[in-house]
């Protein structure tokens, strides 16, 4: 339970390039896997977790191992959050930023259909804002994966 199959320090390594590469991951594959969560997606992410965690302790099923690996990605992500916070640029580099996918009333095509959105996205996003098409000023995907809707002032 106690005698680890690694050094201590090798949880650590497995630890970050498992995070650096699972961030760099979910970034190239859109805002949606972090925003809006279908049963599609939650799967996917399920079965990420499971792919990976062999890769974080390379079969070591020691408690202390599995205690490193866990502090590990605990603090990354800490770690992650602070630079965040203190600098535009790292959190515009995690996290994006926000596009614009419509102006007065009509959304860019090409550009909803790039950021993978469904015609049925935007028509909810409509209602939750109680806009109609036509009143729409501006739409954007912000980072989070949330459809913002900006009305025109009446």
């Amino acid at each position: 339970m106690f005698d680890m199959d690694l050094d201590w320090w090798e949880f650590i390594v497995r630890g970050l390039s498992v995070y650096v590469l699972l961030l760099v991951m979910v970034r190239l594959s859109g805002r949606r896997t972090v925003g809006q969560f279908t049963p599609f997606d939650l799967l996917v992410v399920m079965l990420l977790s499971e792919a990976v965690s062999s890769s974080l302790t390379a079969g070591d099923e020691s408690l202390v191992g599995g205690l490193i690996s866990a502090a590990t990605l605990v603090a990354i992500n800490s770690t992650v959050a602070l630079l965040s916070s203190r600098s535009q640029r790292f959190d515009k580099m995690v996290d994006g930023s926000a596009i614009l996918i419509g102006r007065d009333g009509v959304f860019f095509d090409k550009v909803v259909r790039s950021c993978r959105l469904a015609e049925s996205d935007l028509e909810v996003a409509l209602r939750q804002h109680d806009c109609p098409r036509p009143e729409m000023k501006c739409a954007f995907l912000e980072a989070d994966g949330e459809i913002t809707i900006l009305r025109n002032p009446q």
